[in-house]
């Protein structure tokens, strides 16, 4: 499931508000901070992040059926981990911002743009996403 392209979501119910609760669960849980659904076996569009919660306040944001719309030409490279591979680190280079649309919990339609850490963790989520994993994009350290 980690290596296919998820489905786009098509119902905006009780049970896609059931997986986000419980998505948003397991990432607390975890070191993580972010979480995609097929990293927990379900092959949908949606993914969570919360690049706050070690430091500050949780800020947690919900993606579903999301698409990248625009990015920086620069990119930098740092270094990353995935709940999915745990133990190992890789450097992985990402645009310095990204702007992305999607839809929330109710299927409305939302959009934003997103530099640094939280552009890593979104575009890492987002190629969960399109089965692309940190060790086709990176380089293992």
């Amino acid at each position: 499931m980690l290596l296919a392209i998820a489905t786009p979501v098509v119902q905006f119910d009780d049970a896609l508000g059931g997986l986000v609760r419980d998505m948003f669960e397991t990432m607390y849980a975890a070191p993580g901070r972010g979480l995609a659904a097929p990293q927990v076996g379900v092959s949908q569009r949606v993914f969570v992040v919360d690049t706050e919660w070690k430091e500050a306040d949780p800020d947690p944001m919900l993606f579903v059926n999301p698409r990248i719309v625009g990015r920086a030409d620069a990119q930098t490279d740092g270094e990353e981990a995935c709940l999915s591979i745990p133990g190992k680190r890789f450097l992985v280079a990402r645009p310095e911002w990204i702007e992305m649309e999607w839809q929330d919990l109710d299927g409305t339609a939302q959009s934003g743009r997103f530099a640094g850490v939280q552009a890593v963790c979104v575009c890492h989520e987002f190629d969960h996403l399109n089965g692309v994993l940190i060790t086709q994009s990176g380089t293992q350290l």
